[in-house]
């Protein structure tokens, strides 16, 4: 683990912000051009071509997303014999603001800021394959960037791959080893059940899932009908991607929201 205030090229080490089991997240100062940023770095024991090659191509898939909800990488390179990705610091995750009260007509503002995001990606016939609140990071209150590209793949036709992406958000598809774009949509789907009715679905998924009263408290019922349809088990029920189900949302948008949700 890199230290406060330790110097990694350019880069001042600040604080860490997250471990995970092949990276870790600092933040650190810039100090060549005076700002602050998150630095991903992966860790050295995992440092061989075969994990190195998934930073690049998480580097270089970035770079091909340019949209104001996609986090960009602001460099990536070997610095002192590490691989560092840099990015814009966020404040925090979508998970950890969800830990909090979210007012519906914010949530439904995210809705759009995730599926507008997704739906980019999809656009570039890109899979996330790890959409989760954890990988949306919140700039000031209220927007939201997609990052963390490493599970990322090219869809092209049927797609043949090892099971990737977070236990509790993952299609069941791809945790066999067949994610499509679908499955994104499915991981969508979890993560706005979550943010409008305050629980997370669980396997095997059947409806309605845990709060369901919630949700429908206030959401109107096409809104709730098309986080439903979002969920399915089997990928032919859902949206075929992210942007047929932005499509969908935006015909509903103007009346997602139960009378009187506004601030509830």
């Amino acid at each position: 683990m890199l230290r406060a205030r330790q110097k990694l090229g350019k880069y001042r080490i600040e604080k860490r912000l997250a471990n995970g089991p092949l990276a870790a997240v600092y933040r650190a100062y810039d100090t060549v051009h005076g700002i602050k940023v998150a630095l991903k770095i992966p860790h050295r024991r995992i440092m061989d071509e075969y994990f190195l090659g998934d930073f690049r191509k998480e580097a270089r898939l970035s770079a091909k997303l340019e949209h104001p909800n996609i986090l960009p990488v602001l460099n990536a390179d070997f610095v002192d014999g590490y691989f560092v990705i840099s990015m814009p610091l966020g404040d925090e995750t979508l998970g950890d603001r969800l830990s909090r009260r979210i007012s519906t007509a914010k949530a439904l503002d995210f809705t759009t800021q995730i599926l507008d995001a997704v739906a980019h990606a999809h656009s570039k016939r890109i899979i996330h394959c790890d959409i989760k609140p954890e990988n949306f990071i919140l700039f000031g209150s209220d927007r939201l960037r997609l990052t963390d590209f490493g599970f990322a793949k090219l869809a092209r036709g049927r797609l043949e791959a090892s099971g990737s992406g977070t236990i509790g958000y993952v299609a069941p598809e791809q945790a066999m080893g067949r994610p499509m774009l679908s499955s994104d949509v499915f991981s969508v789907g979890l993560v706005l059940y979550r943010m409008f009715a305050g629980a997370l679905p669980k396997w095997p998924f059947e409806w309605p899932p845990a709060n369901h009263q919630r949700l429908r408290q206030k959401l109107r019922p096409d809104m709730v009908a098309l986080i439903r349809r979002a969920i399915e088990v089997r990928p032919a029920r859902r949206f075929r991607d992210a942007i047929h189900m932005r499509n969908a949302f935006q015909r509903i948008k103007h009346r997602a929201l139960q009378p009187g949700r506004l601030a509830g």
